[in-house]
């Protein structure tokens, strides 16, 4: 699952999770239910686990957003560093010095 997708399904996931407590429930006549009516006390309990959890799928997203788009090479770590004859090979292959001077460098590469 990429970065992206992961972020869409915990987006998903919160939404989903947040919409019944966003619902209002009714009675048969379609009146809303007031202050002492319906479930009593009981599920205000359920109203903190409802915040925190929804602060932590909310953070969550947050940190996985930055990290997966906050850096240029997308967490993957700096590039491996190349030793000096890798890029003197390099620089004769592409064309940019020629034999003589590749021998000579990599005499003077030797030599420390």
């Amino acid at each position: 699952m990429t970065g992206l997708s992961r972020i869409a399904w915990l987006s998903g996931l919160v939404l989903a999770s947040a919409s019944p407590a966003l619902a209002q429930a009714s009675d048969d006549n379609g009146m809303w239910w007031g202050w002492g009516h319906g479930w009593g006390y009981g599920h205000m309990m359920f109203g903190g686990f409802a915040m925190i959890f929804f602060w932590v799928i909310l953070i969550v997203v947050g940190v996985l957003a930055i990290r997966q788009f906050g850096t240029g090479n997308a967490g993957n770590g700096p590039a491996p560093r190349q030793t000096p004859l890798e890029i003197l090979m390099e620089r004769y292959a592409r064309g940019e010095i020629d034999e003589a001077e590749l021998e000579e460098r990599r005499k003077v590469l030797a030599r420390h």
